[in-house]
């Protein structure tokens, strides 16, 4: 489906009035799927609802998982904002650019935020296919979670005046489920042979590894085929 909006995932909130504000800014744009992994204060938070001035309707359709993976598992792409860039290997783009891109393409999106006083850590990043961040003051660059999301959902609400793109005979990417299945096989067959020895390195050799394989934006069929290739590997010669 084209042109479908995308879903935004507050990673660790912290607090409720939070939460409702960037419902609100969700709201005051047009977006309404909210999704929460693990709030620290739980959920449903009962400071969230004056804090949303209204707009209740997001807050009470409010999704939470445990885990990112399980709150991004049906989605083909997934935008991790950051303003730190250092030693990022994905791609990275402005909000408008992000909200374009979601807006042509087919399948589910989402926009992941972190919690307010640390972001989004290393292990999140490497779930997303992108990085979305902005220009901002290198002296002062404290953003809090509404303003953030804001800067997302309007740069979304824009597109919605755009003609929908022709594509023809393109297969949607593969929902992050079906990728975290791929990894999972890859780790399965690696893991006996040594490959993330020594095991100080180990974290490291999987998230790169991660990385590499979330990268190209596999359709998938693509997955079923390379997942093909392993089982053959996997195999008595």
């Amino acid at each position: 489906m084209w042109g479908e909006a995308p879903a935004i995932v507050l990673v660790r909130p912290q607090l409720g009035e939070n939460i409702g504000k960037a419902a609100r800014a969700m709201l005051n744009f047009g977006l309404t799927e909210l999704r929460l992994v693990s709030p620290r204060d739980g959920w449903p938070n009962p400071s969230a609802g004056p804090a949303s001035a209204g707009a209740d309707e997001v807050l009470r359709h409010a999704a939470v998982f445990d885990t990112l993976a399980e709150a991004v598992a049906d989605c083909a792409h997934v935008y991790a904002t950051t303003v730190r860039k250092r030693g990022v290997t994905k791609p990275v783009v402005t909000p408008e650019e992000a909200a374009r891109e979601i807006y042509a393409a087919i399948g589910k999106s989402a926009l992941v935020f972190g919690a307010e006083r640390s972001g989004l850590d290393a292990e999140d990043l490497a779930l997303a296919r992108a990085i979305v961040t902005v220009p901002i003051n290198p002296k002062f660059s404290s953003l809090n979670l509404a303003q953030a999301v804001i800067l997302c959902a309007y740069e979304w609400s824009k597109t919605q005046s755009l003609a929908q793109p022709t594509v023809e005979e393109i297969l949607p990417p593969a929902p992050q489920a079906e990728l975290e299945g791929m990894i999972a096989h890859f780790e399965a067959l690696l893991n006996p042979r040594g490959y993330f020895h020594p095991a100080s390195r180990a974290a490291s050799t999987r998230r790169t590894l991660r990385n590499m394989l979330t990268k190209p934006g596999w359709n998938h069929l693509e997955v079923r085929t390379l997942r093909g290739v392993l089982t053959a590997l996997e195999r008595d010669p």
